[in-house]
């Protein structure tokens, strides 16, 4: 059984597939060769759909700024800069506001309460998430926008149905992800995943999630963690990454059959271009030591036999029997 790493990118225009893919996987080795394993011959392919969003991608060798396909963030290696500020300040006020923007935007349903105000805040800042989520229809695709950009997950991972899987999921392509796997591939087996720049624990976007989640499954008491999650859910933010402002996931979403839940990290986003710094930007998460440690964790973990893995299963079912007897409001 191979393994492989599969990207999933953000929101917003980029350049093509093969060059954003190139810049993934050198962002990545960059990473890896700064915590001393140089890896460079892993199989990794990027899940791509920002053009079915925007009909003309950012093209690299453009020169006129005011061109809506200047590309104004290229890859670049890490200046070396390190994080040394006293970030403390500024997560207790995260934290204050993400707690009051929940208490403002949804009710202890998850049901919006402001549906008007938050279609509008995504109408404005995140054009996407909106055409995802309200399903435009794309004449060129003959489809809407929710069902292109999910079916090209599905045929990634159905093509490597059969290896052990990292997906590293950046930005609004973690919303896709968690889509995907909760809703319509919840049998596909995915060893870890891991979320950057994540905003999956913003108001808006639980509400959502809860919807389709009351969907599918006929009721809701929390949100749960996508079922293919078998090993490991890693959730990496900036404390300066606005995008990420709620940067933990692990008090939003409950454990799966596999006893997998988030596990959050603060990280140091590096990256820089022209002396400006966007912590939100794919590239310096993906060379982070700390991304450089789980992709390294995921090369070099050996699976279990399949009586070993049977053995954990039955282990895992009793675990969650134990934990629904002790907590029943949790199911």
């Amino acid at each position: 059984m191979a393994k492989v790493i599969i990207g999933i990118h953000g929101l917003g225009n980029k350049p093509t597939k093969q060059l954003l893919e190139k810049w993934w996987k050198e962002a990545i080795i960059e990473g890896l060769a700064k915590a001393g394993k140089p890896y460079s011959d892993f199989k990794f392919e990027l899940i791509y759909w920002a053009d079915v969003l925007h009909e003309n991608q950012l093209d690299e060798k453009c020169i006129d700024k005011n061109s809506p396909v200047y590309l104004s963030e290229r890859y670049a290696p890490s200046s070396g800069k390190s994080n040394n500020e006293d970030h403390s300040f500024r997560r207790k006020m995260l934290d204050i506001l993400s707690t009051e923007l929940e208490s403002t935007f949804i009710e202890k349903d998850f049901t919006p309460k402001y549906a008007v105000v938050t279609d509008a805040i995504m109408k404005h800042w995140f054009k996407d998430l909106e055409d995802y989520y309200n399903e435009k229809f794309l004449p060129a695709f003959n489809s809407n926008a929710k069902k292109i950009i999910r079916n090209r997950v599905i045929e990634v991972i159905e093509k490597y149905k059969d290896d052990e899987i990292l997906l590293i999921a950046h930005s609004m392509g973690s919303i896709i992800a968690f889509d995907v796997l909760s809703f319509e591939i919840p049998g596909a087996k995915i060893d870890s995943l891991v979320t950057i720049g994540s905003p999956l624990a913003a108001p808006m976007v639980k509400s959502k999630i809860a919807a389709e989640q009351k969907q599918h499954l006929g009721h809701l008491r929390h949100l749960r963690t996508p079922s293919p999650l078998e090993r490991k859910w890693y959730n990496f933010a900036d404390i300066e990454d606005k995008v990420a402002y709620n940067y933990e996931l692990a008090d939003d979403f409950a454990i799966n059959r596999h006893l997998v839940k988030p596990v959050d990290f603060l990280v140091f986003n590096d990256y820089q271009i022209n002396g400006e710094r966007n912590p939100h930007k794919s590239y310096g998460y993906l060379r982070t030591p700390e991304m450089a440690a789980k992709i390294r964790e995921f090369l070099e973990y050996e699976p279990p036999s399949v009586l070993n893995r049977r053995i954990q299963e039955i282990k895992n079912i009793m675990k969650l029997l134990f934990r629904t007897n002790r907590n029943p409001q949790n199911q």
